[in-house]
């Protein structure tokens, strides 16, 4: 571990980074340049301790989990992504096998969708980042470990997850799913994630077996997909994609049309968040 060449790294990229990169309020003027170590504590979610010690060269070895939302909180690049994790004393992880981290521009798009329900999800489906209001719609999705992280192993081996979205619509959310997974998995190959993945669910779930010797690909949603919301009921909703292609990363966006139900449901939503309302 470079703890010098760390804490140098660590402090030049917070200087660089300004609060409209990552949506916060430009404030009163700063004696310094670029965000704060408190700032970039809670982008990273940890503590303004355990952060301005690792920039101060007086920090113990981060985890690769650590490195991981420290990369993301920067709003770093691949590239340097990788020099953090060799400064902190670790491989730099494997880019076709490991691709949780996000964009830089797609984590620049997401800060300015904060009053929007918006996530960044991977290929196999597992949710990477939120917005607030992607949380109140849908229930944090980044907090699951292990198969669970993924939204597709959920959907086949766990009947709460299909709670969220219309009874209708299920049937077009299971092809959907495995037609995506097998994408994956062809391109990424055998022993791949996608591939461990797709062998775990074809014994779990009889459904997702049934589908997967079907062979389709290229199956895709409707333009608008109903979801259950526990205190607004259903809200119909369209959801755009952008992709990147590069690390076969997906940013969904949730809108309704202005002067709808829908839209006075979200804008509602924006109000309350997560809490409950009062019966």
């Amino acid at each position: 571990m470079d703890q010098t060449g760390l804490a140098a790294f660590l402090r030049t990229r917070r200087e660089a980074l300004q609060p409209a990169d990552v949506g916060f309020p430009a404030g009163h003027r700063r004696r310094t340049p670029g965000l704060r170590r408190e700032e970039v504590a809670v982008l990273c979610q940890m503590s303004t301790d355990y952060y301005s010690r690792l920039e101060r060269g007086r920090g113990p070895q981060p985890s690769e989990q650590m490195l991981a939302a420290i990369a993301r909180g920067l709003r770093l690049t691949l590239d340097e992504r990788d020099h953090l994790f060799v400064l902190a004393g670790h491989n730099a992880p494997a880019r076709a096998t490991r691709n949780d981290h996000v964009n830089a521009g797609m984590m620049r798009i997401l800060d300015r969708l904060e009053d929007t329900p918006a996530q960044i999800v991977t290929g196999i489906g597992e949710t990477l980042v939120q917005t607030r209001l992607a949380v109140a719609l849908l229930g944090d999705q980044t907090h699951f470990a292990g198969p669970e992280r993924s939204i597709i192993h959920r959907w086949f081996t766990d009947p709460g997850e299909r709670g969220r979205y219309v009874p209708e619509d299920h049937a077009t959310h299971s092809r959907v799913y495995v037609a995506q997974l097998r994408a994956v998995a062809a391109r990424e190959g055998s022993g791949s994630r996608a591939d461990l993945l797709a062998q775990e669910l074809r014994t779990a779930s009889p459904e997702f077996a049934a589908l997967w010797a079907h062979h389709e690909v290229g199956v895709t949603y409707t333009n608008r997909k109903g979801i259950i919301h526990p205190e607004l009921g259903t809200i119909s909703l369209y959801c755009q994609t952008l992709v990147d292609p590069d690390q076969a990363q997906s940013l969904l966006v949730f809108t309704a049309t202005p002067g709808t139900e829908d839209h006075d449901k979200l804008q509602l939503l924006s109000v309350i968040g997560s809490q409950r309302l009062a019966t």
